[in-house]
């Protein structure tokens, strides 16, 4: 494929905007050709923000655009099936927001549409795209702290969820809204796949949300084991009130690995009225901002050059 690859951004909300920056203004082998949005303002304008010249309320209106090479999918967990099979079936190569679906019958369901058109299905897991992530990966199979033998994943979110993803009819709940990416991040640090899961859940920050959404939780704790006999643990909460939180670590037989940190920049001050502070990451687009763009260039090399 010699042009550039023609994007459609289906969803053009918080995920769906860092997408469309990237796409309009950051990597030269692709274009936003075609927004979707389910309000027409919202649509209107994301097309004038990202250069489209065409904007839809509808995906399956978009999909019959003929320069549309693929779609970005950021749009609510419980629309990711529909359309992904439908940009499938038109040919269309996929990138999907995490978490995949609301069910693994709808995950297999989307895995076999992509592979019987033969179009690629990536899924939204940036962690595996950041410099520090992909640093300590490569250390750990190089063995510098030995056999790893437990990992700690920490997910904390500062926003409270939408309405939507509080509903069980409509989303799997913080653990998957959320931490989708440290159960992602964890089973690729620990090259194993996780055998065994046990969870704790409870309201806690905001315990009101229990009287409209009886299953809703804002607190985690979750053990896991894995595989290859090692151990884990995934601290999830959201919202919490200090920023955004994505930490990691691994301890091996031969020492111990830290991955990530709180402290948004080297700035340290220091004063006899606060004593010590530093900023911390005010939201995930902020600590992940260069690996949402390593994803997307990848996803176009895939489809440029026929990679998986």
């Amino acid at each position: 494929m010699s042009k550039r690859v023609g994007i459609c951004l289906v969803g053009v909300g918080r995920a769906g905007a860092v997408h469309g920056r990237n796409y309009s203004e950051r990597i030269v082998g692709a274009k936003v050709v075609a927004v979707v949005a389910y309000h027409r303002e919202s649509a209107m304008k994301a097309a004038e923000e990202y250069g489209a010249e065409h904007w839809y309320t509808d995906h399956e209106e978009a999909l019959k655009q003929k320069d549309v090479d693929a779609v970005v999918i950021s749009t609510p967990t419980f629309t990711h099936t529909k359309i992904t099979i439908d940009a499938a079936e038109a040919g269309k190569h996929v990138l999907c927001e995490k978490p995949m679906a609301l069910t693994l019958k709808e995950a297999d369901q989307m895995i076999a549409a992509t592979r019987k058109a033969g179009v690629k299905l990536q899924m939204g897991f940036m962690r595996r795209f950041d410099a520090e992530f992909q640093s300590a990966k490569q250390k750990i199979e190089a063995g510098i702290i030995g056999k790893p033998s437990t990992i700690k994943s920490t997910g904390h979110g500062p926003g409270v969820p939408p309405p939507w993803a509080c509903d069980p009819a409509t989303s799997i709940g913080m653990l998957a809204e959320v931490n989708s990416h440290d159960f992602d991040s964890v089973r690729w640090l620990m090259g194993s796949d996780i055998r065994r899961v046990y969870a704790e859940v409870e309201a806690i920050a905001i315990p009101e949300l229990k009287d409209k959404y009886p299953d809703f939780y804002d607190r985690a704790l979750v053990t896991l084991r894995f595989a290859n006999g090692s151990l884990g643990l995934i601290d999830s909460a959201c919202p919490v009130k200090y920023g955004y939180d994505a930490r990691v670590e691994v301890l091996g037989t031969e020492g111990v690995m830290l991955i990530g940190e709180l402290k948004y920049q080297a700035v340290v001050i220091c004063k006899k009225e606060t004593g010590v502070y530093t900023s911390t990451f005010p939201s995930w687009r902020d600590r992940f901002r260069e690996a949402y763009l390593e994803e997307d260039k990848h996803f176009v090399d895939c489809i440029i050059y026929d990679k998986n």
